[in-house]
């Protein structure tokens, strides 16, 4: 669901999560930011003017009425999960959990799968930022664990992310997948320069039902085509990145 207010525009997930669960995946449109970071670029670590982020991440809080400033991390397609916070640095790890109201979790993309969880009664949320790497290396096992809830207690929902259409591999990613879940190979097709077209929302959903989480929620759009809406870093190189946050939202 598409939504829009003071110029920022976001994607509402679609998915049943309880009303005090909240959530949003920025687009790219509505900021500050100069090309090649046009411009709602929420990332300090691209080389974008730092002043400018810092006024796209006050846009997206106000237009977006964040009852609090975002957990921001320092991703490094890793697996280390951390509590929301306000921390005088943005630690190292590539997932957010809570089970404070007001506290918003938040993981940021550019053609990396951002999946974001809640429980069914509203009592706790996390966002992973699932990259090919972090995926196979178990960053949504360890969120799903950090959740401190039985796995069947929650829902997921895979936000945008590259499509299996654009995202070629090579054997060595492949071989990574398969050594992990030999049902993983349905999620690669060969392509006429022998290589493989990966299905990372495929690849995400398999691990998902291995944890057993089973209310699996999709998002099926594609940031390397979708030029307009998303930032893509195997696309264009150097530009921006989403956001996607959740919150329990304060009574």
């Amino acid at each position: 669901m598409r939504m829009s207010r003071d110029g920022i525009q976001w994607i509402q997930p679609d998915w049943s999560a309880p009303l005090n669960v909240r959530a949003a995946t920025t687009l790219r449109s509505g900021g500050v930011s100069d090309a090649p970071f046009n411009t709602l670029n929420v990332a300090l670590h691209v080389d974008d003017n730092p002043a400018l982020v810092k006024e796209n991440r006050r846009l997206v809080k106000q237009s977006l009425h964040l009852p609090s400033e975002p957990c921001w991390l320092q991703q490094v397609h890793g697996v280390e999960v951390v509590s929301a916070a306000e921390y005088p640095v943005p630690p190292v790890a590539d997932a957010c959990v809570t089970v404070d109201a007001g506290k918003v979790c938040v993981v940021m993309t550019a053609d990396c799968l951002p999946v974001l969880f809640c429980d069914r009664k509203g009592t706790r949320v996390a966002a992973a930022h699932a990259g090919w790497r972090g995926l196979a290396a178990g960053v949504l096992a360890t969120t799903v664990q950090a959740l401190k809830c039985s796995p069947t207690d929650l829902m997921a929902w895979l936000g945008p992310a590259i499509s299996s259409a654009a995202f070629e591999v090579g054997d060595d990613v492949r071989k990574v997948f398969v050594d992990r879940d030999a049902t993983n190979s349905a999620c690669f097709t060969s392509n006429s320069r022998g290589r493989w077209m990966a299905d990372l929302y495929a690849l995400a959903r398999n691990e998902l039902q291995r944890l057993g989480v089973l209310d699996i929620f999709v998002e099926p759009v594609c940031t390397v085509t979708d030029t307009s809406q998303f930032f893509s870093y195997r696309r264009d190189g150097q530009t921006g990145r989403m956001a996607s946050m959740i919150w329990l939202q304060p009574d």
